[in-house]
């Protein structure tokens, strides 16, 4: 899914976005599945969001999970948009629709300028429909990916 939204440049939205606060999101929605999310800011560039974004998945290891479970957020503030990007695990049990809801909310809260905010939404989202199809299992589960912001430099 991919959605344009109006918000300034990457500079002024690193500046705003709590690196810390969306990492904490991530960690808490993964403590109840055993799904992966991640966050990635890339830098300005040319060419197709979403293969970029595509792109970063792969980079990221998110379609190396072993239920096919991960999902990223890829947002480009230079260019105005982000991606969501569902592995087909998750995607066959929630579908199109699901996708274009969660867009929607972080498309609301980038609009008032709360990135922090719409990032922490989206994956809280994501979280909970994650728990729902891949419920956490402490005797099996372990954490495959990171949950840091990934800044691409």
């Amino acid at each position: 899914m991919v959605s344009r939204v109006g918000w300034m440049s990457r500079r002024k939205m690193l500046a705003r976005v709590d690196a810390a606060r969306v990492t904490e999101a991530i960690r808490h929605a993964e403590l109840r599945t055993s799904g992966e999310l991640r966050v990635s800011v890339a830098r300005l560039f040319w060419g197709n969001v979403y293969r970029a974004a595509t792109r970063a998945f792969e980079r990221l290891g998110m379609d190396r999970t072993r239920e096919r479970n991960g999902v990223l957020v890829f947002v480009v503030p230079a260019r105005r948009r982000f991606v969501i990007l569902g592995d087909a695990g998750i995607h066959e049990k929630v579908g199109q629709a699901f996708w274009d809801r969660v867009t929607d909310a972080v498309s609301k809260c980038f609009r008032e300028a709360d990135f922090t905010g719409g990032l922490v939404r989206g994956i809280e989202m994501i979280g909970e429909e994650l728990a729902t199809h891949f419920p956490y299992d402490a005797a099996t589960d372990q954490n495959e990916l990171p949950d840091d912001v990934d800044f691409d430099r």
